[in-house]
């Protein structure tokens, strides 16, 4: 018989991690009583929010972190930024010494799946960029601190991908483009106009991409565009795969009147073209599906030259030291709550978990608003309604998951007051050593960047 949870709390749980999926686990175990830290890697918790969705979602990316917080200001939650497990913490120090009740891996997925090309990660950043850090630019580019990397957008651009990751990198080197031409005729816009339409812009100002100068980016995707993953309608019979691979035709096609992108679907990447120690394209194999299954077309190869060359294939976790790798995801026994291997009280959360059984239990949120969310794609908040899906949907994995590992947790020994005191005074000093100070809501109202919209109301 599970023991129940007291009023005082007496189980010390410690998240790393703290956006959607961190969040959402740290405030399902505070409403049941549970005490929780929230370690993140960055002075702010919200992850892809922040710096992987991009910027034009501004009022989804501020209703999503406003949930955040709400989440996290919670009295049973702590939060500690500036941390990185594995380097300022150790994987063992922090599930074995510190005594915590159990610690959850809400990390995300930071690393960009590679690429796979042999020799092509030799010329990151001479010629081959990755879609992560690209975002990543995109959206904190425009702050006056900014100091990072600093990427092109040429209008020749090869995209690798087919996901709406990709289709989003399309968007930035169309809208940069289309924005530089504009402005050197005269003629002032920014991304927010661009993003309602690119080609309602231009026709305002009886314009085409070809009197700008224009070709526009290529993404280019190994299978048929049907087979595109943008969406997450159930393909269980043939009638559902019907609907969903129409559904992906009429996504992708409208993406594409709005953005004005190439796509060229069955191709790919088989090799590198390089010259003079830099990527200059790709060499593509062509591709057809027969009898149900995609095939190489025999002797199609095909050369494909650009300035640069966006790998977005998909994120996989980023190696932390001291957690078991199978592959390129962390070594999980998915029947134990996907318990890390090697550990008795670590568990994996949200996009942690990649490949096999990410708790199919709750995907059925997703799948059953989608069809809503593709009635709405025309309008303009559409694409920004199926991101929406995809954070509910994951917060309803996240709920499912954590009440599956709080049963674990409560089954362990309960801790005394003088280890939960010990521990509260541990989250303290590393707080103090990070230099967090006031409230969770104080710290995030210091820390949030200059946001860009801000920036053009200013200047109207």
């Amino acid at each position: 018989m599970k023991e129940p949870i007291p009023q005082t709390p007496n189980r010390f749980v410690a998240i790393f991690g703290g956006a959607v999926s961190g969040a959402e686990a740290a405030s399902q175990l505070a409403e049941k009583g549970f005490k929780v830290v929230v370690f993140d890697q960055n002075a702010l918790p919200y992850g892809k929010i922040e710096d992987g969705l991009p910027k034009w979602h501004h009022k989804l990316r501020d209703k999503e972190e406003q949930k955040i917080n709400e989440k996290l200001s919670h009295p049973l939650v702590s939060y500690v930024p500036n941390i990185r497990l594995g380097s300022d913490l150790s994987v063992t120090e922090i599930a074995r010494d510190w005594g915590f009740s159990a610690v959850l891996l809400a990390v995300g997925a930071w690393r960009d799946r590679p690429l796979p090309i042999e020799g092509i990660d030799e010329y990151i950043h001479q010629g081959l960029y990755y879609q992560n850090p690209f975002i990543y630019w995109y959206n904190h580019r425009h702050e006056p601190n900014y100091q990072g990397i600093v990427y092109d957008t040429p209008d020749d651009a090869i995209i690798v991908g087919g996901g709406l990751a990709s289709l989003d990198v399309a968007k930035v080197l169309m809208f940069d483009n289309v924005e530089k031409a504009l402005r050197a005729r005269g003629i002032e816009t920014n991304l927010f106009e661009l993003d309602r339409s690119i080609a309602k812009v231009l026709e305002k100002h009886q314009l085409t991409l070809d009197d700008l100068g224009i070709k526009g980016c290529t993404l280019y995707y190994r299978r048929r565009i049907k087979d595109m993953p943008l969406s997450t309608m159930a393909t269980d019979t043939p009638e559902q795969l019907e609907k969903a691979e129409k559904t992906r035709e009429k996504i992708l096609n409208n993406y594409q009147s709005k953005y004005l992108f190439n796509i060229a679907p069955n191709h790919a990447p088989v090799d590198k073209i390089v010259e003079n120690g830099r990527l200059m394209g790709l060499v593509f194999q062509e591709t057809e599906f027969k009898d149900g299954r995609l095939v190489n077309i025999e002797g199609a190869l095909k050369e494909v030259r650009g300035s640069v060359v966006i790998s977005s294939i998909g994120s996989i976790p980023e190696s932390i030291q001291g957690i078991p790798m199978d592959g390129q995801v962390y070594k999980i026994i998915y029947e134990e709550c996907c318990k890390v291997d090697g550990f008795q009280n670590v568990f994996a959360l949200g996009n942690a978990v990649t490949g096999r059984g990410n708790i199919n239990e709750s995907s059925k949120h997703g799948k059953e608003i989608t069809e809503q969310i593709v009635e709405k794609y025309l309008s303009q908040e559409g694409e920004s309604a199926m991101y929406k899906e995809v954070f509910e949907d994951r917060e309803s994995q996240i709920s499912f998951h954590t009440n599956k590992i709080m049963d674990k947790i409560s089954l362990t020994k309960p801790l005394s007051i003088e280890q939960m005191q010990e521990l509260d005074q541990k989250v303290s000093e590393l707080q103090q050593k990070v230099g967090y100070t006031g409230t969770f809501q104080q710290w995030v109202d210091k820390h949030l960047p200059l946001r860009l919209e801000e920036m053009i109301d200013l200047e109207h």
